[in-house]
């Protein structure tokens, strides 16, 4: 099983600068969010994309882990099930008022996913909600990679 969350990979630059790996990045995109998530596997991959997803949201520091979600998804092809994993934590999100900030994927093939989610009710008190997300959209979406590692792109409707 897959893990994603607190624990941070990191490598030091030639110019002795440490920086932390996240497995995610932020992305300039007009009008709207993106991200790029990167995963030594697909599980990874989609535990990454996720985190990314509620790192637009707010600051995945200020998240604890106070209760856990299963969350379940299935589509066509693999791009299609990413963006339905996605939208599932919008969903929740949106009508539950729960943000998450560590993702475990059981099981994952090219058109399911079952995973857990660890997080917390939102608390405006601690929590500086940055961006709403109404969805994640197919436009611009990519997953590329093979045995060396994936890669997606993602762009969400804000």
């Amino acid at each position: 099983m897959w893990s994603a969350g607190a624990a941070y990979n990191s490598r030091v630059r030639s110019n002795g600068e440490r920086v932390i790996e996240t497995g995610f990045r932020m992305l300039e995109h007009t009008a709207d969010a993106a991200i790029e998530a990167t995963g030594k596997d697909l599980r990874q991959l989609f535990a990454n994309a996720a985190r990314g997803l509620f790192q637009v949201i707010t600051e995945l520091d200020s998240i604890g882990e106070s209760l856990s979600r299963d969350v379940s998804a299935d589509a066509a092809d693999r791009e299609a099930l990413l963006v339905a994993w996605l939208n599932e934590f919008v969903y929740l999100f949106d009508v539950e008022n729960i943000l998450f900030r560590r993702f475990e994927i059981g099981e994952l093939t090219e058109t399911m996913v079952k995973g857990r989610a660890f997080g917390e009710p939102i608390d405006h008190g601690r929590h500086d909600l940055k961006t709403a997300i109404k969805s994640t959209t197919y436009h611009g979406l990519s997953i590329t990679g093979g045995g060396d590692g994936y890669r997606a792109r993602v762009i969400f409707d804000v």
